[in-house]
């Protein structure tokens, strides 16, 4: 029996894991969310497999992260998601549309305008990407170490390589970029660490993802100007590129990579695209 744990389940990518993963009714599957009612609502609606389970998990919270189940006693694969996201006004949190942070596609000089702003943003996604995923490993590691597979996926981001940075000059999502390229080193210091425990560490990049968050109707002219010129950089980056992918292909592909991966083949704190290399489109 194989036993996965999602942190992000409620939608998007982390959703699209806990339909996937549960495919095989002989795997169990545990979504941690911030909004347990609203998910087991969908979870039903949309997946409705006994296998599919829903706890309160949140990384802004380590007290709900160490109040874990006892049915949570055989996690072999931790996979960890998390999108800071701000609500529209007069919403409630599982209804809020939002891009990741006010600054996702604005360009790194609009981020003058406000020093506070900026700090506050810069501070609360270091809390909780990488503060809140250094506990989520600590806390989950006694149960991964009793597994089988003892794999730990991180979902980074192409945005935090430098060299895809520099040679694409993405200049749009520096404070995520910041946050996902922190929690990298973090993957890669605990798989120092676990390594001869047999404990796989990798972060990888789930590529251009359409979940929802960038529908030009909500945007400002300033950030649908920013997304226009990424998605331009990315045409050029990879010719051939036709746009985003669905959730159903960017998870297949991740599986694929983390299933095929092992310290015994040098995947160790590696960061990799869906690919399974560093190309990330």
């Amino acid at each position: 029996m194989s036993s996965s744990v999602v942190l992000g389940a409620s939608r998007g990518i982390g959703f699209e894991f806990l339909r996937q993963l549960s495919l095989d009714p002989a795997n169990i599957v545990i979504g941690l969310v911030r909004d347990v009612k609203t998910t087991e609502s969908k979870v039903t609606a949309e997946i409705n497999r006994s296998n599919v389970h829903i706890i309160h998990g949140d990384l802004d919270s380590y007290d709900s992260l160490k109040a874990r189940p006892k049915r949570s006693s055989q996690e072999t694969v931790l996979i960890t998601l998390h999108r800071k996201q701000a609500k529209l006004p007069q919403e409630s949190p599982a209804e809020a549309w939002t891009i990741s942070s006010p600054t996702e596609l604005v360009f790194p000089k609009t981020l003058t305008s406000s020093a506070s702003e900026n700090k506050e943003e810069l501070m609360t996604g270091f809390k909780t990407n990488v503060v809140g995923n250094v506990h989520l490993f600590n806390l989950f590691m006694p149960l991964i170490l009793k597994g089988q597979q003892k794999k730990v996926i991180f979902i980074s981001s192409g945005h935090a390589d430098l060299d895809f940075i520099s040679k694409c000059e993405v200049e749009v999502s520096g404070p995520y970029a910041v946050g996902k390229a922190a929690t990298n080193t973090v993957v890669a210091k605990f798989g120092a660490e676990y390594g001869n425990d047999g404990v796989l560490f990798m972060s990888i990049s789930p590529g251009v993802v359409d979940t929802g968050h960038f529908d030009p109707t909500k945007l400002t002219e300033q950030e649908r100007q920013g997304f226009g010129a990424f998605m331009a950089k990315m045409q050029k980056y990879v010719p051939h590129f036709q746009g985003m992918m669905t959730p159903e292909e960017s998870v297949k592909a991740v599986v694929s990579v983390y299933e095929k991966a092992s310290i015994a083949n040098g995947d160790q704190g590696s960061f990799v695209s869906h690919r399974g290399t560093k190309q990330w489109i």
